[in-house]
C-alpha cells in the first residue's frame, strides 16, 4: 500500500453569498415609485374611508371631512414609507418626523385647496362627485409629496448610494 503525500483534494466549494447586480438608477426610481404606490394607496384606502364615513355616514361637512380624512391618512403614511418604502434611506430622526408632518401638511392644504376648488367652485358634489374630486386632488397632491419625500424627508445616505 503506497501513500501519496505530494497529492491535495480539492477543498469543498463554500457557497458565496449572492452578490447583487448593481441597480441602474432607472430601477431604482421605478422600484421607488412602486413602494411609493403601495404605501400611497394604502393611504388612499384610509383617507377615501375616512372621508366618506364622515360625510356620507356622520353628515360631516364636505371640506372638514376631507381635511381630517387626509390627516388620519398622513399619519398611516409615515409608519408605511419609514418601515417599508424608505427603509433603506437615513435612520429616523427628529429632523425626518418634524419635515414628514411639515410637508405632508402643505400636501394636505394642496389635497384641501384642490378639493375646495372642485367640490365648490365647479359644484361638482353628491356621493359620486365629491369622490371623483377628492380622487383628482389626491392624484395631484401626490406628485407632490413623492417629489419632497424623497429630496428632503427620506433622503438618500451618501455612504449607501455608493
Amino acid at each position: 500500500m503506497t501513500v501519496n503525500l505530494t497529492e491535495t483534494r480539492p477543498k469543498p466549494r463554500v457557497p458565496s453569498a449572492p452578490v447583487a447586480a448593481p441597480t441602474r438608477p432607472l430601477t431604482r426610481v421605478v422600484l421607488e415609485v412602486v413602494k411609493f404606490g403601495v404605501v400611497g394607496g394604502s393611504g388612499v384606502v384610509v383617507n377615501f374611508l375616512v372621508f366618506n364615513l364622515l360625510l356620507q355616514g356622520l353628515g360631516w361637512r364636505a371640506t372638514a371631512a376631507t381635511v381630517l380624512a387626509s390627516c388620519v391618512a398622513m399619519a398611516t403614511n409615515y409608519l408605511g414609507f419609514r418601515c417599508f418604502a424608505y427603509r433603506d434611506r437615513a435612520s429616523c430622526t427628529r429632523r425626518q418626523i418634524v419635515l414628514f408632518f411639515v410637508l405632508s401638511g402643505l400636501g394636505v392644504a394642496m389635497e384641501s385647496g384642490l378639493f375646495y376648488a372642485g367640490y365648490h367652485g365647479l359644484g361638482v358634489d353628491g356621493p359620486f362627485g365629491s369622490n371623483v374630486v377628492k380622487a383628482l386632488s389626491i392624484l395631484l397632491a401626490s406628485a407632490f409629496r413623492f417629489l419632497v419625500y424623497r429630496t428632503w424627508v427620506f433622503r438618500q445616505d451618501a455612504h449607501r448610494a455608493a
